[in-house]
Order: C-alpha cells, then structure tokens, then sequence
C-alpha cells in the first residue's frame, strides 16, 4: 500500500506551539516523515503500508518583517530537504493588509464577544449615552495563504491520478472538508489533527465512509519530541531554543 502524505505546516506549526509551548524547546525541528511512519505504523488495519510520498505545503516568512524567523525557517526547510524528510515542498505566500473589525474579547467559551460602550469610555449620540455603539478597530493583519489549497491539490491529484493507494492528511483545517470527503471515495484516509483542539467538525466522517478503512488520530506532545531531525543535517544546525 503506497501511502501519500500531505502535510498543512501552518497548522502543524501552531498546533505544536500550542501543545508543546512557545517557548520550549525540543519540538520544532520535527521530522516530518518519522513522525508520519510511526503514525502510520500503528494502523493494523493498513497492512503493507509504506510512505511513497510526503509533501509539505508551507509559505515562506518575510525576512523584511521578521528576520531572524526567515533565517531560521530557511534553515529547517533545507534540513527537510537534505534528510529526505519531505519529497516535495509547496510554496504559498504570507499576505500583509490592514483590517478593520469590531473590537471584542473572549466569552467563557472562547468565542468573540463585541466590546460595548460603558464608563469610563462611553459614546454620545447628541449628548445622550449610546449604549449600542460598536467599536471598530484598524489593525495589521498577516495571513498565510495557499496552504490549506496546496494540501487539496496535491491529494486529489494522487488520489485521481492513483499515484497513492492511501492518503494522510496533518491538517485540522475545516476548508479540507470536501478534498477530504471526495479523497474517501478512492482511497482509505488517515486524518491526523496537530493540534489541542476538538477535531473541526466537517473534517469528521465514518470510517465506512466510500472505500472504508479511514481513521482519525491526534497528535500529543510526545509526537513531537520523539520525532526530530538529527542535529545537525549535513551543513545544518539546529536554531538556537529549537
């Protein structure tokens, strides 16, 4: 069983600094195909199953914006590259824009609650208090793009093409639920969610679902730690507090 894997590194990235923390060390120079053959080692009910194919979808940081996260991703990335971490890396692209939106805080679930005028600071509408006022606020937003899109396109293409007899997908981003629903038709499909988060609820299925044989599992901070590059990768060291 040839086994493709195709990996969102954003939402890796975040879900490992999540679980493991920002500022800990030990987590960051992930082994990408390690980490995938141990989880799919574990499936007994995928028998033969072999990594013929692992593809990174990333976007490059700016190093105008944040030089010392650019050199350091540069570094990782070539270590993927040496150590036949990945077979293939998949470029997207950080995009930069101001954006305005109402100014909330989190509710007791976590959810955005809007802002509303009160004392100290309260708005006036003709000298009377105007108690239903909306805040708004201009900020700098940075957004990845193209991974979650690079991730679909590269799994339907091996799956239609039958360049892969097995899929998984490292992503717990929701926008993969109809790649992913469409992939279940073909080929069993191994979802794996990098993150603390409940697994985003349209990436869910039935193991049934099409061909049958699909599973979902979550990754823990030992998935990380266990499962890193050597140090160093030929001409490439491991950064500072990685």
């Amino acid at each position: 069983m040839r086994v493709g894997v195709y990996v969102d590194a954003y939402n890796l990235y975040y879900g490992g600094r999540g679980m493991c923390g920002r500022g800990t060390a030990g987590w960051r120079w992930l082994d990408i195909r390690s980490l995938a053959a141990a989880v799919v080692g574990q499936r007994v009910d995928w028998p033969g199953a072999t990594l013929s194919r692992v593809v990174y979808c990333t976007a490059r940081i700016d190093a105008t914006t944040n030089a010392s996260g650019h050199r350091d991703q540069d570094i990782y990335l070539k270590a993927l590259v040496a150590a036949g971490s990945v077979d293939h890396i998949e470029y997207g692209k950080y995009v930069y824009r101001v954006k305005q939106a109402p100014l909330a805080v989190k509710d007791s679930h976590g959810r955005p609650q809007l802002v509303a005028p009160q004392w100290p600071i309260m708005v006036q509408n003709g000298g009377a208090p105007c108690s239903s006022a909306v805040f708004m606020a201009s900020f700098a937003n940075r957004e990845e793009k193209g991974s979650d899109v690079n991730v679909a396109a590269h799994l339907l293409i091996d799956v239609l093409s039958q360049a892969v007899d097995a899929a998984v997908v490292i992503s717990n981003d929701s926008d993969l639920s109809f790649p992913l629903r469409e992939a279940r038709k073909k080929v069993p499909v191994g979802l794996v969610n990098p993150s603390r988060n409940y697994l985003a609820g349209d990436l869910r299925g039935t193991r049934t679902d099409g061909v049958g044989r699909h599973w979902w599992r979550q990754l823990t901070p030992q998935d990380f730690t266990n499962h890193q590059l050597s140090d160093p990768v030929g001409k490439y060291a491991r950064p500072v507090d990685w």
